[in-house]
């Protein structure tokens, strides 16, 4: 593993990865879910939301590096929110 830079945001991220498809899975296996319509024009499952959203949040980080000089950090709250909201009613 020595050719990736193992920074501690790098680690806290694909830990945090890791922690979020484990709860996921539990959840499934707890309590399978049906899909469903929301906001999104398509049923979906808890899972299928978790992917929209985790490549959203992806696309929202690049256009916060790529067009303004703000502090990713606000990109990381406005994803955070866009997850809850995309997991709730999307």
């Amino acid at each position: 593993m020595a050719w990736m830079s193992w920074t501690l945001p790098t680690a806290l991220f694909f830990i945090g990865i890791a922690v979020i498809l484990v709860g996921m899975t539990t959840w499934q296996i707890v309590s399978p879910c049906v899909e469903r319509r929301g906001f999104l024009p398509l049923a979906t499952t808890r899972g299928d939301r978790l992917f929209i959203g985790l490549l959203s949040s992806a696309f929202i980080h690049l256009a916060f590096v790529a067009l303004t000089d703000v502090n990713i950090a606000v990109a990381t709250v406005l994803s955070a929110f866009w997850m809850l909201i995309l997991m709730r009613w999307g």
